[in-house]
């Protein structure tokens, strides 16, 4: 069976927790080649099994050598494995029915898959959103079972009250469709970086500058203001990462973005280095569901 084929069967699975994102109808799945809603607005999903949803493209500085370095990092270097096990021990003891795990941001897809090989779980369903058309291609090409969707986080293709959890690892959130699409009892688990992330890597490119520092007072007072925090939970360790690895990390972060080359360079040939991961995982319900 084709790759196209076999996501939309995975599809047709949970259908009934889909929706146009253009009319906003119940959607269904046409003959494994597409979804379809009542008013005929299709959306094929391509061979290597995502659906493009956005009505027109959007230009990113996320581009396919980032997109490969982060997969490197996340399932090769294993420098997110301590929280994906926390995660997916946050959702195990609720995998007792057919639920949803989505994806906000998610790249190219290896946190999500990552959380749920932990959970082995067939009644939880993933499903991944990107704006990027090139991380999702890379989620499809890499990733046969969740579904994985180019589209907007502002307009998610997900009906009222459909996903039990929302997962947003160190991307943006839009907490109005978040509080949409959660189910009456479901969580927000959002993943903030803490002031010593990567703090080994800002020291050596920014040193001396603002981009040496790093807090996320803001990130979490806008959480605060929209959704209601049941719990946080700071977690802080190291990795020694190799050359080839350090040079990934930086090339999936936007300090790489900033940095002189040179720098990089030096700080990534001398290899094995321990670097920290410092995060907030945050769970959140929205308040009127308290």
């Amino acid at each position: 069976m084709k790759k196209r084929e076999q996501s939309a069967l995975n599809a047709s699975d949970i259908s009934s927790s889909l929706r146009c994102p253009l009319c906003h109808e119940t959607v269904t799945i046409d003959d494994l080649k597409s979804i379809k809603c009542c008013n005929n607005h299709t959306f094929d999903f391509a061979k290597q099994g995502y659906v493009n949803m956005l009505q027109k493209p959007v230009s990113s500085q996320y581009d396919d050598t980032l997109f490969h370095a982060r997969h490197n990092i996340i399932t090769e270097a294993d420098l997110y494995e301590p929280i994906h096990k926390k995660i997916a021990e946050l959702i195990q003891p609720e995998a007792e029915e057919y639920t949803l795990l989505f994806d906000a941001g998610s790249g190219e897809g290896s946190h999500l898959q990552s959380i749920l090989d932990q959970v082995n779980d067939k009644n939880i369903r993933g499903i991944g959103l990107d704006i990027s058309k090139e991380g999702i291609i890379m989620a499809g090409k890499h990733y046969d079972q969740p579904l994985w969707f180019v589209g907007d986080l502002a307009n998610p293709p997900l009906k009222d009250q459909s996903c039990k959890y929302i997962l947003n690892f160190l991307s943006p959130a839009n907490y109005s469709e978040f509080k949409r699409i959660l189910t009456q009892d479901g969580l927000i688990i959002k993943i903030i970086p803490g002031s010593g992330y990567l703090q080994e890597i800002r020291h050596a490119l920014f040193n001396n500058t603002a981009e040496s520092q790093y807090e996320n007072n803001d990130t979490v007072e806008l959480m605060k203001k929209n959704v209601e925090i049941i719990s946080e939970e700071r977690m802080t360790y190291t990795k020694n990462l190799d050359e080839a690895a350090l040079k990934n990390l930086i090339s999936m972060t936007p300090l790489g973005w900033h940095a002189e080359r040179d720098q990089i360079e030096t700080f990534s040939s001398q290899g094995n280095k321990d670097i920290t991961v410092d995060m907030h995982l945050v769970i959140a319900k929205d308040k009127q569901a308290i």
